[in-house]
Order: C-alpha cells, then sequence, then structure tokens
C-alpha cells in the first residue's frame, strides 16, 4: 500500500461520511435557523421549543433520504469488498 492509496483511501470514507450526515445536519440547521427566527419574532425564549421541531425534521430528512443513503453505504462497501485483494498487495 502506497501512501498515496492509503491517503485516497481515507479521502473516500471521509467523502462518503460527510454525504451521509449531510442531509440530517442540513435540516437540523434550517429547523433551527426558522424556529429561532420565530422565538425572536415573537420574543419567546424557551430553549426547549427548538429541540421537538428540530427532532421531527432530522427524523423526516432521515425517512426521506434513507434510501439514498443506504445506495451510497452499500456501493462503498462493495467497493471495498471487492478491491480487498487489491488492497492486501
Amino acid at each position: 500500500m502506497t501512501p498515496e492509496f492509503i491517503t485516497g483511501f481515507f479521502m473516500e470514507s471521509i467523502r462518503t461520511a460527510i454525504l451521509l450526515a449531510a442531509p440530517m445536519l442540513v435540516v437540523g440547521l434550517v429547523t433551527g435557523i426558522l424556529v429561532s427566527m420565530f422565538q425572536a419574532a415573537t420574543q419567546i425564549n424557551e430553549m426547549t421549543l427548538v429541540f421537538v421541531p428540530k427532532m421531527l425534521g432530522v427524523a423526516l430528512a432521515l425517512l426521506v433520504f434513507f434510501p439514498w443513503m443506504l445506495k451510497l453505504i452499500i456501493g462503498f462497501t462493495e467497493n471495498l469488498f471487492m478491491n480487498l485483494p487489491t488492497y492486501i498487495h
């Protein structure tokens, strides 16, 4: 194994992890901003008000994006196992 291969494999695994986490993180961020804007407009300063909409949004994003995420992780794992003999040499 060359240092270039290890670096490339590490970058591919980090890219896959970021792509898997991105939908839920983006939905959580957008939901948090919208609820914060609502809190600022109504001057309601309840800290727990953000929690429930964020959790519902993240759960909904997970349901919507799960098939794509599953396809992505299966493709990464298949590529890893198919090329395992090459990686060993």
